[in-house]
C-alpha cells in the first residue's frame, strides 16, 4: 500500500519521483503525456538535453496496478503513456508540449495511428496549474495554426496514478531494435508526421538527415539492415554486389512510379526517366533526387569505373555511364537489388505524395 501511495505522490508532484537507480535531483519535474503506443514516444524525450529519465506505463484510469494484457483488453480506463523526469533549469515544459505536439495525430480521438481503441488514444495530464495553462495555451496556438484542418481533440486532464508498464517495455526501441525498427515503419506514425510537419522535425540522432522536401531517411543499424533485407538485397547494397542481367525484378518493369533506397527509403529515381538500355538492368537518365545520389571512383575489375552510391543510407545502387541517352547523356545502371518501386497509385499513402505531380497529364 505504502507502494501504491508513493506512486500517486510522485504522479501529483507532490514527491519528486524515483528513478530505477535511485532518487532524482529534488530540482527535476515530471510530466505525463500519452501519445499512442509508449515504445514510440520514448525516443523523442530521451533525446532532448534536459530529460533525466522516460518511464512508459499506464495512467488515466481506475483499475489498481494494471498489466499489459488489461489495458490493452479495455476495461481499466488506462492509458499508455509516458512519464518526463526532466530539469526545468535546462529544458522547460513548453518544449516538452512542442516535442509532443509533433509526435501525435491530436485530430485522432480514437487512437494513433495503427494502434487503435481508447487505450491508445493521445492525452496531455497536468500535475499541477502551470501545466495545465501551459497545455491548454499550447493547444490553442496549434488549433489556431491552420496546421490541421480537423479539430484538436486530445484532451489535457489531470493527473492520475502513473503505473510503470513491465521491465520488458521500457527502452523497447534500445532492446528490441529490429522488432521496433518493423513496427514504427509500418505503423504510419513516420509517414504521418513527415506530411504534416516536414522540415520542423530535426534530426535526433546520428544518421538521420532530410533531404530538400523535408523527409527523413536513415541508415538503421547493421543488425537491423541484415535481418530486413534478403541475402541478394543485402550483398548488392552492403558488400558492392552485382545481380544477373536480364534476372532481376526492375529491368523490364515499365510501370509508372518512383524507385527508393532499400534501406532508408530515399526517393531516388523515377519511371520517367526510365529507359531500356538493352543491358538487363533498370537504367535511368538522371537521378529523382539528386542530394540522395553521390558517386565514387571505382577502380575494381581493372577498369575504372563511376560508382553510384544513396546519401542517407550509404547503400551501393549501381554505377553511371557516359553512354547514355539525351538529354543527359548518362546511364544510371542499377541493381534492382537495391532499390523499391513504389507504384505511382501509392505513393500518397507510403509517404511520397510530393512527386504525385510527376505523373499528372
Amino acid at each position: 500500500m505504502l507502494g501504491k501511495i508513493l506512486v500517486l505522490l510522485f504522479a501529483l508532484g507532490v514527491l519528486a519521483p524515483m528513478s530505477v537507480a535511485g532518487p532524482v535531483a529534488a530540482r527535476t519535474e515530471t510530466a505525463i503525456f500519452s501519445g499512442g503506443c509508449f515504445w514510440c514516444m520514448e525516443p523523442p524525450f530521451e533525446k532532448l538535453d534536459g530529460v533525466k529519465e522516460v518511464v512508459s506505463g499506464y495512467t488515466g484510469g481506475h483499475d489498481e496496478d494494471p498489466t499489459y494484457e488489461e489495458v490493452s483488453a479495455g476495461g481499466t480506463g488506462h492509458i499508455e503513456s509516458v512519464m518526463i523526469t526532466y530539469d526545468p533549469a535546462l529544458v522547460s515544459y513548453e518544449r516538452l508540449l512542442e516535442v509532443f505536439w509533433m509526435q501525435i495525430d491530436p485530430t485522432d480521438g480514437g487512437g494513433q495511428f495503427v494502434d487503435r481503441g481508447p487505450s491508445y488514444v493521445s492525452a496531455i495530464f497536468y500535475q499541477n496549474d502551470g501545466q495545465k495553462v501551459a497545455a491548454e495555451k499550447s493547444k490553442k496556438e496549434l488549433a489556431g495554426s491552420g496546421r490541421f484542418s480537423a479539430p484538436i481533440v486530445t484532451p489535457i486532464l489531470p493527473a492520475k496514478t502513473f503505473y510503470p508498464a513491465e521491465e520488458y517495455h521500457q527502452d523497447y526501441y534500445k532492446k528490441n531494435k529490429v522488432r521496433y525498427w518493423y513496427y514504427r515503419r509500418g505503423s504510419g506514425r513516420d509517414h504521418f508526421l513527415e506530411k504534416v510537419w516536414g522540415r520542423e522535425i530535426k534530426p535526433k540522432k546520428e544518421g538521420v538527415m532530410e533531404n530538400k522536401a523535408g523527409a527523413r531517411y536513415f541508415r538503421p543499424d547493421d543488425a537491423v539492415i541484415k535481418s530486413t533485407l534478403t541475402p541478394l538485397q543485402y550483398k548488392v547494397t552492403q558488400e558492392e554486389g552485382t545481380e544477373r542481367a536480364f534476372a532481376n525484378e526492375y529491368w523490364d518493369n515499365k510501370r509508372e512510379g518512383i524507385y527508393v533506397d532499400i534501406v532508408s527509403g530515399e526517393p531516388l529515381f523515377s519511371s520517367t526517366d526510365k529507359y531500356d538500355s538493352k543491358t538487363g538492368w533498370p537504367s535511368f537518365t538522371r537521378p529523382l533526387v539528386p542530394e540522395n545520389i553521390k558517386e565514387r571512383e571505382d577502380n575494381s575489375f581493372f577498369t575504372r569505373r563511376t560508382e553510384v552510391r544513396s546519401v542517407h543510407a550509404n547503400s551501393h545502387l549501381g554505377h553511371v555511364f557516359n553512354d547514355g541517352p539525351p538529354p543527359t547523356g548518362l546511364r544510371y545502371c542499377m541493381n534492382s537489388a537495391a532499390m523499391r518501386f513504389i507504384p505511382k497509385e501509392d505513393l500518397e499513402k507510403e509517404g511520397y505524395g510530393g512527386f504525385v505531380k510527376l505523373f499528372e497529364r
